[in-house]
């Protein structure tokens, strides 16, 4: 991973990174909480984003982009879901429906993957190398 910028050891340690250990927790929580955890880090993120220093500024995107992301992809599944039940009923929508659960599951597994990779980083210090990406 040539591309990951490594941050000076001291700003590491003058950067208060416990406010995006918290977000990345409060959003990995959302699994158990229904989202709500993850919507309370979401607002975390927007109001720490103003004075973050360059390693927790490149998190703090990231995690607002994770959860808008992860938005987008459950809408999807949503509409796919939603549109396949009515017809299931006469077995043209089975496809959508499982579908629209595939995408849940998927997007679970991403979202899941994405926080942990940001906690990584985080951890050692450094700054997110890609907070833009559609991955991780």
């Amino acid at each position: 991973m040539a591309d990951v910028q490594l941050a000076d050891p001291r700003q590491a340690l003058s950067e208060g990174r416990l406010t995006p250990k918290i977000t990345y927790g409060l959003y990995l929580a959302g699994f158990a909480t229904a989202g709500l955890t993850t919507a309370i880090g979401l607002i975390l993120a927007y109001a720490r984003l103003a004075d973050a220093g360059p390693i927790t500024f490149s998190h703090y995107r990231f995690l607002i982009r994770t959860f808008w992301l992860g938005i987008a992809w459950a809408l999807i599944g949503l509409a796919s879901f939603s549109f396949g039940v009515p017809l299931s009923l006469v077995l043209i929508g089975i496809p959508f429906v499982k579908l629209g659960l595939l995408i849940w599951a998927l997007m679970g597994i991403w979202y899941a993957v994405r926080c942990v990779a940001g906690l990584i980083y985080l951890s050692r210090g450094q700054v997110y190398p890609r907070p833009r990406s559609w991955f991780f």
